[in-house]
């Protein structure tokens, strides 16, 4: 694991902290690998991103919308808090480099594939980009949905700041993209993988919000 002290030091702390404030609750973290591998989930609320960081019991290295970078502030503090940027909307070469690079040293990526927040918190297949399936085909790695549920009422889309609540993350058992539609191009392959798991991010999300109902 890379050096990272203030990223270590603000788990160590301030992720405590985030993770009592909204009463986060993660269940099945034995489903995340011991060696590289991408979380992929349904993207619904701000704090998506920022509860896994602190939740996970492993450090997750997360893409980031590069006009986040135009901050001088938020550029200094985003690649020490194991972020990277990606353009959106366009192959972004450097992002997948890193990516890759990443997972093949063993760490985690966390992507979310509909690449924005969606407005119902249904992992929408329409939507979904094929940046996920095409790193991990890349990298060898294994893909792990994960549900979210609860950020969306928490820090709703248009809400400028987080209100109190509980928020649940549910961790699936790893897709192996390896294993998907063995022959074919690589386009196809990367499609079916996509639809395999937004399949399973949706299962996830019915099964958490039916636990937690």
């Amino acid at each position: 694991m890379r050096g990272f002290l203030l990223a270590r030091s603000v788990r160590a702390t301030a992720g405590h902290v985030v993770r009592f404030a909204f009463r986060t609750r993660l269940t099945g973290a034995e489903n995340i690998p011991a060696g590289g591998a991408i979380l992929a989930g349904n993207h619904v609320s701000y704090l998506d991103p920022i509860l896994l960081w602190c939740a996970s019991p492993r450090p997750v290295h997360f893409m980031a919308k590069r006009e986040l970078w135009e901050s001088r502030v938020i550029a200094w503090g985003l690649p020490r808090l194991w972020a990277f940027p990606v353009s959106r909307g366009e192959p972004d070469r450097t992002a997948i480099m890193t990516a890759a690079d990443l997972l093949n040293a063993g760490e985690l990526v966390g992507v979310f594939p509909e690449g924005h927040r969606s407005a119902d918190g249904a992992a929408s297949m329409g939507e979904a980009h094929g940046g996920a399936a095409f790193i991990a085909l890349r990298a060898g790695v294994p893909i792990v949905p994960i549900a979210f549920v609860g950020t969306e009422k928490v820090w709703p889309r248009g809400a400028r700041c987080p209100r109190p609540g509980r928020t649940f993350i549910h961790v699936g058992k790893p897709l192996f993209p390896m294993d998907v539609l063995r022959e074919g191009k690589r386009k196809q392959r990367v499609e079916e993988i996509t639809a395999q798991l937004m399949k399973r991010i949706a299962d996830l999300l019915d099964e958490a919000r039916g636990a937690v109902s």
